[in-house]
């Protein structure tokens, strides 16, 4: 399937005039990993001891050995065509879906000047710090992005944004003002774990917000997004309050530190919707040359009366720049599940392994 799309990519490209460049890039990670023990979800029909690693793809490890939940192959093509006009696509195969390829962005951008850029198309939803290149493993410490704190369902869009860039003293600052909207027909997380039936997610009338500046040792990212939220069920609209819609607003916060081999990564996050939805995330970290360990930890917490989702993740990992375009990653996770009826994978404790490049 992946050879088709790839192959309908260079045609596409191939048409455009002879004055355009194209740049290609990718990236893949090959990952296994499995679960040492656990105690499942029997009310969702999960018996087995399993560790969900990521939300939005529903990668999901269980005592077998595996190299399908997180392995993926992605390739990204910009043709610049001169005056500020440049067009960009990105496929991306993941083992999750049984490697069905698929568009994950399509764009065009135009620089205005050196300050300002206008783009248009499908881009990923930047809600979180690492959101634009969250299925890059090459460019983060851990195996994945913390998966209490990267946990919605929706992570792309289609519609408009502004880009800024700039300076101010000694700081960098980047800004993003967007809109648009999801229209998700079966979402891979509520259709195939959290309710087992076919599942519309619709996000509408997105309006965000992005700014983050940085300077030689700190990085600064607060982020403002709110929606409209509709959804059906087995073709059947989801009320909430007799309602067929509900608005929500989400507040996002990052801090990076860089203090030489020292660094200490962190994000905090709200979604205000049906009350309020909470996810932290803190990682520590110390590079000794080519070798990186670090300690992470995330949480989830959502709170419905007596019931609510409240689940944690501590992580112990290693990271081994072995080649200047490829890593090599060994990292341990124990879940605690402390959720009611809401809960969403159970305790476990797994440990996976991979190399993560780019090309």
């Amino acid at each position: 399937m992946y050879r088709k799309v790839i192959l309908g990519c260079a045609l596409c490209f191939s048409a455009l005039p002879s004055y355009s460049e194209v740049h290609i890039s990718g990236f893949t990670s090959i990952n296994a990993g499995k679960v040492l023990s656990g105690s499942g979800v029997p009310h969702y029909g999960i018996n087995e001891a399993t560790f969900l690693a990521d939300y939005p793809i529903v990668s999901v490890y269980n005592e077998d050995v595996s190299f399908k939940p997180e392995s993926l192959f992605g390739l990204q093509v910009k043709a610049d065509l001169g005056e500020g006009l440049s067009a960009t696509a990105q496929i991306v195969s993941r083992g999750a879906n049984d490697f069905e390829t698929k568009f994950e962005w399509a764009y065009l951008s135009y620089e205005i000047n050196d300050t300002w850029t206008i783009q248009a198309g499908k881009k990923r939803l930047p809600l979180f710090y690492y959101s634009d290149f969250y299925d890059v493993g090459y460019a983060y410490i851990w195996m994945r992005a913390p998966a209490d704190n990267y946990t919605w369902q929706i992570f792309n869009y289609n519609g408009v944004n502004v880009l800024y860039s700039g300076d101010i003293g000694d700081w960098s600052l980047t800004g993003n003002i967007y809109y648009g909207r999801e229209d998700d027909k079966e979402n891979k997380l509520l259709s195939d774990f959290f309710f087992q039936e076919p599942t519309r997610e619709i996000w509408k009338d997105i309006l965000g917000g992005v700014l983050q500046g940085s300077n030689d040792w700190l990085e600064l990212r607060a982020t403002v997004m709110t929606y409209t939220n509709q959804r059906f069920r087995s073709g059947e609209p989801a009320l909430w309050n007799g309602k067929d819609e509900r608005d929500g607003t989400f507040y996002g916060f990052a801090a990076n530190a860089d203090f030489g081999d020292l660094f200490v990564l962190s994000e905090l996050n709200r979604l205000d919707l049906d009350g309020n939805l909470d996810t932290v995330m803190l990682t520590l970290g110390y590079r000794f040359d080519s070798l990186t360990p670090f300690i992470s930890y995330s949480a989830f917490e959502q709170k419905d009366g007596d019931d609510g989702e409240d689940h944690n993740t501590t992580s112990v990992g290693l990271r081994w720049d072995f080649h200047a375009s490829a890593a090599f990653k060994i990292q341990y996770d124990e879940v605690e599940d402390n959720s009611t009826s809401l809960a969403v994978a159970g305790d476990s404790k797994a440990i996976t392994i991979g190399i993560d490049m780019v090309f």
